[in-house]
């Protein structure tokens, strides 16, 4: 007994039209899960550079926070901001920290964000200070 094709005409063409929405889904969602990721990453580096460079003798905050977010532009951030404190550093500041917040819009995605539109990544480091005689 052999069966014909006929009644299968078409099936291939629904479950691809029913499957590819979702591989699609998946995609999109990998590529901006990955580059949330890299930005997290990246803001948590920036915040430890900064901090970095406040710690040594002589810094300022300004110097920290250019370092941050010098360490940002290198993957193209776009309206982060690195917050030094205290704003003056002086002899016998104990500590430095460095916050820097990196918005996740469509000027920081790949592609238009879905799942984390209008969200932002924080990152805090403190480190202590060198002690100088």
């Amino acid at each position: 007994m052999t069966r014909s094709r006929k009644p299968r005409r078409g099936a291939a063409m629904v479950e691809f039209a029913c499957t590819f929405p979702i591989l699609l889904l998946f995609t999109f969602a990998g590529i901006e899960f990955s580059r949330v990721n890299m930005i997290r990453n990246t803001a948590i580096n920036a915040a430890y550079e900064g901090a970095r460079m406040g710690i040594v003798p002589g810094a300022t905050s300004s110097e920290c926070e250019q370092a941050a977010e010098q360490l940002l532009k290198l993957i193209d951030v776009k309206g982060a901001t690195a917050v030094a404190t205290p704003k003056k550093i002086e002899p016998k500041t104990e500590s430095i920290t460095v916050t820097v917040t990196v918005p996740i819009t469509s000027e920081n995605a790949f592609i238009a964000p879905k799942y984390f539109f209008g969200k932002s990544v924080t990152s805090t480091v403190t480190l202590p200070r060198e002690v100088t005689f």
